[in-house]
């Protein structure tokens, strides 16, 4: 999206509430897929992505045009979330076949969350590597999580990392360069 249409979009939702939907309905599904692939934890991804949009929409008032997107301030949201629920220990990673059981009372929305269970199911099994990657991932420190999931599974560019992070592109690249090395090490060590 542009960044006239984002700032027309911004402008309308600041006055109408309801206007926010567009840009829930225009990012929720990358959210989500940052989300799901930082945590690997479909239960959470939902609470943190809700989480995400109503930070989001209280703070609304308070988004300046400062060269960042909408999408960027989005994605630091859900960074800092997800690095959050990390540091309580909310969320551990639990494997697919054990969230292919939803409980929710509402049928039509455990139909729902059912299908995006089994949607992410098939994306992510596909990929076995990924998961294996990604629990590798997983156990580096926080600081490596964000920049190479934003890097390589988002596929941000450093200005856009710099942004979301809200940290220089050379401590961006810095940081990606170390966090490549911690996997090699990681997958050198492996029988």
């Amino acid at each position: 999206m542009d960044l006239k249409t984002e700032k027309d979009i911004i402008r309308k939702a600041r006055s109408d509430p309801r206007e926010f939907g567009k840009i829930f309905d225009i990012y929720y599904p990358e959210i989500f897929g940052y989300i799901l692939r930082r945590t690997m934890n479909v239960e959470h991804v939902h609470d943190l992505a809700s989480e995400v949009f109503y930070k989001a929409f209280k703070k609304l008032w308070q988004f300046n045009w400062r060269g960042i997107s909408i999408s960027s301030w989005l994605y630091k949201i859900a960074s800092n979330q997800v690095n959050a629920y990390f540091r309580k220990n909310v969320i551990k990673l639990d494997s697919y076949e054990e969230l292919s059981v939803c409980r929710h009372p509402d049928k039509s929305i455990r139909s729902s969350l059912a299908s995006e269970v089994l949607d992410a199911e098939q994306i992510l099994l596909k990929h076995q590597e990924f998961i294996e990657l990604q629990n590798k991932i997983s156990s580096l420190p926080l600081k490596y999580q964000d920049v190479l999931t934003l890097k390589y599974f988002e596929e941000k560019s450093i200005r856009e990392i710099s942004e979301i992070l809200d940290k220089k592109e050379g401590t961006v690249k810095s940081l990606i360069s170390r966090g490549i090395d911690k996997l090699r090490s990681a997958y050198d060590k492996e029988p």
